[in-house]
């Protein structure tokens, strides 16, 4: 694999060949060389489309649910590879926008401004999200700070609805 794709051996094998690699690396998205994050969070779309026809608390149990796995598949997919939260690893991305569109109107437009701004927010990571991500170690760490990301787009986004309706 080369240009578009992650050529790194080992990182291929973990993303690839383990279970918590390839939910950690989004079924693949994470081996995107540019934009890893932005590759995992457009994985996350056709997943959000489907969690969007369930009824909000079984979306909220698959939320937590997915959090509480992200934990986990991250910090095993950090431990295969012998680095903290490696850029490849989207599962915390997929979270992240599945949370931040779990209110909106299903429409293209509430939704494509749903992922720039949490795309947006998970890249500057305003206060405090840096210093979270820095202070948690691990899965959690690497989850976490995509959660704030969410809901930072999430309290924009409401803003926005209120000022149009």
């Amino acid at each position: 694999m080369s240009g578009l794709f992650d050529t790194d051996a080992a990182t291929r094998r973990v993303a690839l060949r383990t279970p918590a690699g390839i939910f950690a690396f989004g079924f693949g998205a994470g081996l995107v060389r540019f934009a890893p994050g932005t590759a995992g969070t457009l994985m996350a779309v056709p997943f959000a489309l489907l969690l969007a026809q369930l009824p909000l608390p079984v979306q909220g149990l698959v939320l937590a649910t997915s959090f509480a796995a992200g934990v986990w598949l991250c910090a095993a997919a950090s431990r295969a590879l012998g680095r903290q939260d490696p850029g490849g690893i989207v599962w915390d991305e997929m979270v992240g926008f599945w949370l931040t569109v779990t209110l909106l109107p299903l429409t293209w437009a509430w939704w494509l401004a749903a992922f720039a701004l949490f795309r947006f927010f998970d890249i500057v990571k305003p206060w405090p999200i840096r210093q979270v991500e820095r202070r948690f170690a691990g899965g959690f760490g690497i989850m976490v700070d995509d959660v704030l990301a969410a809901l930072y787009a999430m309290l924009v986004l409401a803003a926005l609805q209120r000022l149009l309706s």
